[in-house]
């Protein structure tokens, strides 16, 4: 036989010795591991659980508060929107009034200066028509003098001229009072 036959052949039976030793040395590792390394490795193990355990309860607060601020904003700035909105009605309002307020003064004013120059009108015709008894008056006492050939007294003169208008001011033309 050649040496890696016996070499493969030694490997392979069974040797009760080895057996024996093998396990004792790998129970002794066992409880060497367990006591040096299985323990620092499960607290090791552990305290990372923990640490992500923690990590995601962590994480689970953080969001369920960022959707809560989230919310808090969505509803201020609905609020915002609500409040510019009704700023927006108020001012168009306010807008409204003062062009209704502004119109109603320029029709006051323009009413005012309607009835201000119709006065002003009529004062100038009470004038004018005083001024043309005035005028017709004198006329008609430089006629008369004329044709009586006779001198009056300037209020004689007068008051037979004012007789003589109001006369025919209200003598009827065609049907109609005079003015």
């Amino acid at each position: 036989m050649s040496l890696p036959l016996v070499l493969a052949s030694g490997l392979l039976e069974p040797r009760p010795g080895l057996i024996f030793w093998t396990l004792v040395t790998f129970a002794i590792v066992a409880v060497v591991l367990k006591r040096a390394a299985w323990g620092p490795i499960l607290g090791v193990v552990e305290a990372r659980e923990r640490e992500i355990h923690n990590a995601i309860e962590s994480a689970k607060r953080e969001r369920a508060e960022a959707e809560k601020l989230l919310a808090e904003q969505k509803s201020a700035i609905a609020e915002a929107r609500r409040e510019a909105a009704e700023m927006m009605r108020k001012n168009h309002e306010d807008v409204e009034r003062l062009r209704a307020d502004l119109l109603s003064k320029a029709r006051a004013e323009a009413e005012a200066q309607r009835a201000e120059a119709t006065r002003a009108i009529q004062e100038e015709k009470v004038k004018a028509v005083a001024e043309v008894r005035k005028m017709a008056g004198d006329l008609a006492i430089q006629i008369a003098e004329k044709l009586l050939g006779e001198g009056m007294n300037d209020e004689r003169q007068r008051a037979l001229a004012s007789r003589f208008i109001d006369e025919l001011a209200h003598k009827p033309v065609d049907g109609a009072p005079r003015v």
